[in-house]
């Protein structure tokens, strides 16, 4: 499955990795050091950190990712950081530090695909990696989880195929169908085959809606969707002898729609500071053939001694190293470029269209926005010519922080460099490549920014996307530039514009454009309660 040549980001560069965590016997991170590795890298002089870790956003002063990643990007080094994997809860994104390029995870156009066939001939397309397999068209008994439970168990359990909630007797020689949550899904495997299961469905519940993941599974299984669940169940419901097969695994392409959001890909808005918008950008992290250390199970279910060169896994972990991948090649075609320019080349190219050319969608099939993938889904060839990039400098951030009413001795937990505050900075004119607004109720809002022209000379006019509750302005409209590395000035106002009655956010977007160049940046207005 998945057969293909495989490649890295960046596939000439030479990789170090720094130890940053010790997990205990609950796989939580004990005395992680962080900073200590940041400080190591950066002594030896690397040019782009991939950190996939983060837990609870905190202010930056006292969050050691976030320090280590400040005294990189002092040094000129791009940092990458994952954004989380507790959505599609809004608030939940972490690593939401300015100078950190926070990435959330999409999915991309391949999948591993096999079919769930009951016995009334219905068909339902599933998941797995599993490398088991049922005799061809060879159906088999299908029993609900809590018909199989045993004695003394709970329904709540069973349903979910806890360790030692099965009944062997009520089991063997079946095809179980267990609830998604409780155990991890490989280890519900474990359980149903110990106790004589020959193959397994996981269906997820409401909650979990039609977001189904690819596990290596220990058992001829399938993962399906919520909605699918319901026909499987009815069908159990509706006959005394449900039968169910289930198919051998296929590598499917070229999967529509491509990108979507995950569903664990952490939301803004940015808790600690809702005018920078996080996450900045998605990328792809779910369902990725990723390489696998030597001497390690595959997963963590008990007596899983399977090992591989590979694996499949998803995670924002898995989109930050793409993003680290193409943070090399732009580091290697403009080496001077400041890491806040190379995060908004890839911004301000970023894709909101997936491969039906219809708006990305989260998996429930909604449109998605910039609270779940930031300017949108990376775009690489086009990051490689941005035309005008939003740069931004040392000083830049340390007055961003003082306007976050930061003191003396705060700012100095952060950056040692010797700084006196400009008053005159508000945190909204940070040249950063997205605009978030936090309320718009309190009247009309500013927001200044430059452009600098990393291109050939030319001229971009404003076009603007303008949600019906807001009025936006940018002033000037045409700006013209005639030499590398010019920067010019603009500005944008926002006000209500008296239309429309939605409340909370809504969103918009600045785009600049010259013949052969867009330079994106979206807009995020929240209106208040």
């Amino acid at each position: 499955m998945g057969n293909g040549t495989v490649k890295g980001g960046s596939p000439r560069a030479r990789v170090a990795s720094y130890k940053v965590c010790w997990p205990d016997e609950t796989n939580e991170c004990v005395d992680p050091n962080t900073l200590a590795a940041f400080e190591a890298a950066i002594e030896d002089g690397v040019d782009v950190i991939s950190i996939s870790v983060g837990g609870e956003p905190k202010e930056f002063f006292s969050d050691a990712l976030s320090v280590g990643a400040f005294h990189a990007v002092e040094r000129g080094i791009v940092v990458v950081s994952s954004a989380g994997n507790v959505g599609p809860t809004p608030g939940t994104v972490s690593n939401v530090s300015p100078w950190i390029l926070t990435v959330g995870a999409s999915t991309i156009d391949r999948g591993f695909t096999n079919f769930v066939v009951l016995g009334n001939k219905k068909k339902f397309k599933g998941t797995s990696f599993s490398s088991k397999v049922l005799p061809v068209n060879k159906f088999y008994p299908l029993i609900n989880a809590v018909d199989a439970k045993a004695n003394n168990v709970s329904v709540s359990d069973a349903e979910v195929c806890d360790e030692g909630s099965l009944d062997p007797e009520k089991l063997a020689g079946k095809i179980v169908v267990c609830l998604r949550g409780g155990l991890p899904r490989v280890s519900k495997g474990y359980v149903a085959a110990k106790a004589g299961a020959v193959g397994m469905l996981v269906v997820n519940d409401e909650e979990s809606g039609n977001a189904i993941l690819t596990d290596s599974h220990v058992l001829p299984a399938s993962h399906v969707t919520y909605d699918d669940s319901i026909s499987i169940f009815q069908y159990i419901n509706s006959t005394k002898t449900p039968m169910a097969y289930i198919s051998s695994v296929m590598t499917e392409l070229e999967i529509t729609p491509s990108p979507v959001v995950a569903d664990f890909s952490s939301r803004g808005p940015n808790t600690i500071e809702e005018s920078i918008l996080k996450p900045d950008i998605i990328a792809p992290g779910v369902n990725i053939l990723a390489a696998y250390p030597d001497g390690i199970p595959l997963t963590e279910a008990p007596l899983d001694d399977r090992q591989s060169p590979f694996k499949v896994d998803s995670g924002t972990s898995m989109a930050c190293p793409h993003i680290a991948g193409i943070v090399g090649l732009l580091k290697t075609l403009n080496p001077k470029w400041s890491p806040a320019a190379i995060k908004s080349a890839i911004m301000t190219t970023a894709k909101t269209t997936d491969n039906n050319f219809n708006p990305i969608v989260d998996y429930g099939g909604l449109e998605a926005n910039p609270l779940a993938y930031g300017a949108g889904h990376v775009n690489p060839n086009s990051a490689m010519d941005p035309g005008l990039v939003y740069d931004i400098t040392i000083d830049d951030y340390l007055n961003f922080l003082c306007a976050r009413g930061y003191n003396t001795t705060q700012i100095k937990r952060i950056s040692k460099k010797n700084f006196v505050c400009d008053k005159s900075f508000k945190v909204t004119d940070l040249n950063y490549p997205s605009i978030s607004v936090t309320n718009l109720k309190m009247g009309p809002v500013a927001i200044n920014r430059k452009l600098k022209n990393v291109g050939s000379p030319g001229t971009y006019v404003a076009r603007v996307k303008t949600p019906l509750e807001v009025s936006i302005i940018v002033e000037p409209r045409i700006l013209d530039f005639t030499a590398m590395d010019e920067e010019k000035s603009f500005k944008v106002l926002l006000n209500r514009s008296g239309k429309g009655k939605q409340e909370g956010y809504v969103f918009g977007e600045l785009v600049w454009t010259d013949v052969n160049r867009h330079v994106r940046t979206p807009i995020v207005v929240n209106l208040g309660e």
